[in-house]
């Protein structure tokens, strides 16, 4: 069965509520010092280190990838992947100017930060689109070697989080941990292609 296509206005909206949701999240990392996995994580350790904007940072970082999504995914999903990134590089450099946390308790903000980031993840894979990066590396280099794209993804993120270690210190990484446990199992839980899939 032909797999059924969401019209623009739906996809227009899905991406909107996806990216504000991300762009949250990583908003409340951000001011708790704290990281993500994946690109996102890369990017936003970059910016603690170089004091660049996240957005700026996570935008740049996700251009090489284009090419992978291109091969592994084609045109449409890499057009909507390159949007998404856009639109979550925008909506990083307005927030700050719009919010601003006159409290946030650590692990309550890094437990929501993952949930909501998850939930914005899970709106845009509905919509066929994604944050790029080393998911799709991760899809490529299992295409090409046969090495599973779960392993690619969870060396990745071990690398990064042992770097950030002596970045943000110890206390930060776990508080970090929570934020990213709670990001996949959002998406675990709730990402399941066959229960959505017409019979």
């Amino acid at each position: 069965m032909a797999e059924k296509t969401h019209p623009l206005s739906e996809d227009a909206q899905a991406f909107v509520l996806s990216t504000a949701l991300c762009g949250f999240g990583l908003l409340m990392l951000g001011h708790l010092g704290l990281i993500t996995g994946q690109t996102a994580g890369l990017a936003v350790l970059v910016s603690y280190v170089t004091g660049w904007n996240f957005g700026a940072v996570f935008f740049v970082i996700n251009l090489p990838f284009y090419v992978l999504a291109w091969t592994r995914k084609g045109a449409i999903f890499t057009l909507k992947s390159f949007i998404a990134v856009g639109m979550v590089s925008l909506v990083s450099l307005f927030l700050p100017d719009l919010i601003r946390f006159d409290r946030l308790q650590p692990l309550v903000g890094a437990v929501m930060a993952g949930a909501m980031i998850g939930i914005g993840l899970l709106v845009l894979f509905r919509h066929g689109g994604s944050l790029g990066g080393i998911g799709v590396l991760a899809l490529y280099l299992q295409d090409k070697t046969g090495f599973r794209a779960g392993w690619t993804q969870l060396v990745f993120d071990v690398v990064l989080f042992s770097i950030a270690l002596f970045v943000i210190g110890g206390a930060p990484i776990l508080l970090s941990l929570a934020g990213a446990v709670a990001t996949n199992l959002v998406i675990a839980v709730n990402h399941r292609p066959d229960r959505y899939t017409p019979r």
